[in-house]
């Protein structure tokens, strides 16, 4: 049977992650950053390495500029939207969005080695030039972005770190929604799927208790359902292969003159 999700009523925590902020170009002085999980796999195979060391330099989001970073400068044409995918793994969905809208850019967020390197094949054989690769922590660029310069936000199937002691380093906390919002333009998306319930849970909990946010939800089959122009991962493959039940949440960017004001709520859906 799928889960049933009853909006919760209580406020969120005020959790935070044990990892620091970034450095960002509103003055704030950078905290030491600390990455949990793995950043390398198996030996990558020499075509890979090669991509590695020739095309990723290419597109790699050049961090060591000085200042506020516009995430559309980084794309040689001026797209129509940009969007960040945060934790992309083999770079499944990222190139699949990117082949089907070419006119929008996608700025893709990886620490794995091998996850990169996959995604820089796809890069190369659909001749993809609306792709940009950060392979470092994705608070080293939320930090830099200037106010409502993103369209999208997607984190699918990030580490659900279920372990109670490790939910400070799960991604969705009050500090990266915080982040998330200010970066997202009015109306904007963030996109979050998981197939563990605790970690949705946790999720719609926050997102519900944000105020810049709203859930796109409208029945049961909205977050039940894959959204269309969304590929299954091979993540989300394995977990389906374990009778693993997937959740996809979609929340919407307040207007910014809106954020506070009393909302309907969303019921029971």
């Amino acid at each position: 049977m799928s889960p049933r999700f009853v909006p919760p009523s209580e406020p969120p925590d005020e959790t935070r992650p044990d990892r620091g902020a970034s450095s960002n170009a509103r003055g704030v002085k950078p905290a030491r950053l600390r990455l949990h999980g793995r950043r390398r796999g198996r030996r990558l195979r020499a075509g890979r390495q090669g991509l590695t060391a020739t095309l990723l330099p290419e597109l790699r989001v050049p961090l060591a500029l000085p200042g506020p970073l516009d995430p559309a400068a980084l794309f040689p044409f001026k797209p129509r939207e940009v969007r960040l995918e945060i934790g992309f793994g083999a770079g499944e969905h990222l190139a699949h969005q990117a082949k089907a809208d070419p006119d929008i850019g996608f700025v893709g967020c990886e620490v794995f080695v091998n996850g990169i390197a996959a995604l820089l094949a796809r890069v190369k054989a659909e001749n993809l030039g609306n792709v940009r690769i950060l392979d470092d922590d994705v608070r080293l660029l939320l930090g830099r972005l200037p106010e409502a310069s993103l369209d999208r936000v997607v984190a699918l199937f990030s580490d659900p770190w279920p372990k109670t002691r490790h939910h400070r380093r799960r991604l969705i906390q009050q500090d990266s929604l915080d982040e998330f919002a200010r970066v997202l333009k009015d109306g904007g998306e963030f996109r979050f799927a998981t197939d563990d319930m605790g970690y949705a849970r946790w999720t719609l909990l926050r997102c519900l208790g944000h105020p810049a946010f709203a859930w796109a939800a409208r029945g049961p089959q909205d977050w039940r359902a894959r959204p269309q122009d969304q590929p299954q991962t091979r993540y989300e493959a394995k977990a389906r292969a374990r009778g693993r039940a997937c959740v996809y949440l979609v929340f919407q960017r307040v207007p910014r003159e809106a954020e506070g004001l009393p909302r309907p709520p969303s019921g029971d859906i």
